[in-house]
């Protein structure tokens, strides 16, 4: 493929629609902004090598020029003295210094044209290139945005997770707390009841003496 058909490629590219079917955008537009800057620099190169052979091309025609010029001199110098043979040969060596340099003019026509053509096709590939670095930018800025924004679901969702635990652990410091009451409950209860019963015993044998002093009293009468 050629340079300039490689460049209609790239300018007529879609970026989206490349992004889109990308798997990794970011590597994608990474690659396309690298192929750009890349086809830059040889657009640059060629550019240069165009323009250094214009230049050359432009000191020989001057020097045809200059030469055409001579030769035209000498033709009339010869035709001045009766010289018509030297005269048609100095035409002669003009006309072929003039054929030189119309050939070389043939030749600076193209290369102005390719000169030409690379500034139109840079200034496009520039345009795209700076289309592509923005969205790149647009890229990295969107993934910095997310890794921001999960670093702080995760920092949150640590926040809860921690709030949840804590709660917990309230939860079960209450419960302990509770069953520290029924515990006490029970124990101040079966005290009660201990103590219940053995007022309950006493009680008892007090009413057992009572009975028999009464017993007692009720056979000594009778003994009397």
């Amino acid at each position: 493929m050629s340079m300039f058909s490689r460049i209609t490629d790239i300018v007529q590219a879609n970026i989206n629609a490349l992004l889109d079917k990308a798997e990794d955008p970011e590597k994608v537009i990474r690659l396309i902004v690298q192929e750009m800057e890349e086809t830059l620099i040889e657009l640059r190169s060629v550019a240069a090598k165009n323009i250094a052979e214009q230049k050359y091309i432009d000191r020989q025609l001057s020097g045809y020029t200059k030469q055409a010029t001579q030769w035209q001199e000498n033709a009339e110098l010869a035709m001045g003295k009766g010289k018509e043979s030297l005269a048609r040969a100095a035409l002669v060596e003009k006309q072929k210094y003039l054929k030189k340099a119309e050939e070389l003019n043939e030749q600076k026509g193209s290369i102005a044209e390719i000169i030409e053509k690379i500034q139109e096709d840079t200034g496009r590939l520039n345009a795209k290139l700076s289309e592509a670095r923005a969205k790149q930018k647009a890229l990295v800025s969107r993934h910095q945005s997310i890794g921001v924004r999960l670093k702080v679901k995760n920092i949150e969702y640590s926040g809860k997770v921690e709030d949840a635990m804590t709660r917990f652990q309230h939860y079960e410091q209450r419960i302990d707390h509770l069953e520290a009451q029924v515990d006490a409950y029970d124990l101040v209860s079966d005290r009660n009841h201990e103590a219940s019963s053995l007022k309950a015993q006493f009680s008892d044998l007090q009413a057992n003496d009572a009975i028999e002093q009464e017993l007692a009293a009720l056979k000594k009468n009778r003994a009397a």
